[in-house]
């Protein structure tokens, strides 16, 4: 009589596969999503979390799968090992988020200029939903930033102010900063004195019947002045300075972030900062930093030959 032994089934190891197939699909979904379409970051952090904590139990399983196949033989190797395939892109994603978040500063605004930051044309706004976010940004967080990212230092180029703007332009579309604003732009059109039409006399006019030139003509009275608005003016900065306002997005998470830069002139040198702030949260994950660090790094080469100190 010939005894046919069958293997047992590890229930642990097909619901692992199925669960982790779940978290890489929620999580590619979330990211196209987020990336191209209108999910908000506050809503795909919750849904890249839901993936992970799915991922997580679908490696417990995996393992429990892996181990009733070592000790009884059971069917399931090849879906537990399917499991911690599909679950290591979620868990690696979140890993390698949660390795920046505990290793970079906990900021979300940073500038070439601590001590006098460029300032926005409009205040960007965003609803936090459940992400905290502090309203203003500390000295305590400005000198966190000078010890963390101690490269990231506004620029000085010996050229003109136009040329330094061109150059600024340049590396903005380079580096996908769309330029949403801009004021002090003004400053840099040639200025034209008005035209004045000289009306000719007619042939038949007579020398007493001639009209002077400076005849006076009366004025309405002067209106009072309109009260002087502290916030426009704070706003605008400097006289003479150049703000450029724009937007970026990281080129896989799309994680949004408002850019504002300032050109300088001062005597014959042009200065360049640069500020950027997350748009959601408090932490940034080093994301900001790195790229105003980059930008500047880009306006260097394309203005190479007329870099200052």
């Amino acid at each position: 009589m010939m005894i046919r032994y069958e293997r047992p089934v590890s229930r642990a190891a097909a619901l692992a596969l199925r669960l982790a197939q779940l978290a890489a699909v929620l999580f590619l979904m979330s990211l196209a999503a987020h990336r191209f379409g209108p999910l908000a970051t506050p809503q795909f952090v919750a849904l890249a979390l839901l993936s992970g904590l799915f991922a997580l139990v679908a490696v417990a399983l995996a393992l429990a799968g892996l181990v009733n196949l070592w000790r009884i033989a059971a069917v399931g190797g090849l879906a537990a090992m399917g499991a911690l395939v599909f679950a290591a892109l979620p868990l690696g994603a979140l890993g390698y988020g949660l390795s920046l978040y505990f290793t970079r500063p906990a900021l979300h605004d940073v500038t070439s200029d601590t001590l006098d930051p460029p300032l926005f044309i409009s205040a960007p706004v965003a609803d936090q939903l459940w992400l905290n976010r502090p309203a203003t940004v500390s000295a305590l967080d400005r000198e966190a930033q000078i010890v963390a990212y101690p490269a990231l230092t506004g620029r000085r180029y010996d050229g003109a102010l136009d040329r330094v703007l061109e150059g600024v332009k340049t590396v903005a579309a380079a580096e996908n900063l769309t330029i949403t604003a801009d004021r002090g732009l003004e400053a840099l059109e040639p200025d034209t004195p008005p035209v004045e039409e000289r009306r000719d006399a007619p042939a038949n006019a007579e020398a007493g019947d001639a009209v002077p030139d400076d005849v006076p003509v009366p004025l309405a009275r002067p209106e009072p002045a309109a009260p002087v608005d502290l916030a426009a003016v704070a706003l605008a900065g400097r006289p003479g300075d150049i703000l450029l306002q724009g937007t970026w997005k990281t080129p896989i998470a799309g994680f949004g972030f408002d850019v504002a830069i300032r050109l300088r002139e001062e005597a014959e040198t042009t200065s360049v900062d640069i500020r950027v702030v997350s748009r959601y949260g408090s932490h940034d994950l080093g994301l900001g930093a790195a790229y105003a660090e980059h930008f500047l790094r880009a306006l260097d080469a394309e203005l190479l030959g007329i870099a200052g100190s």
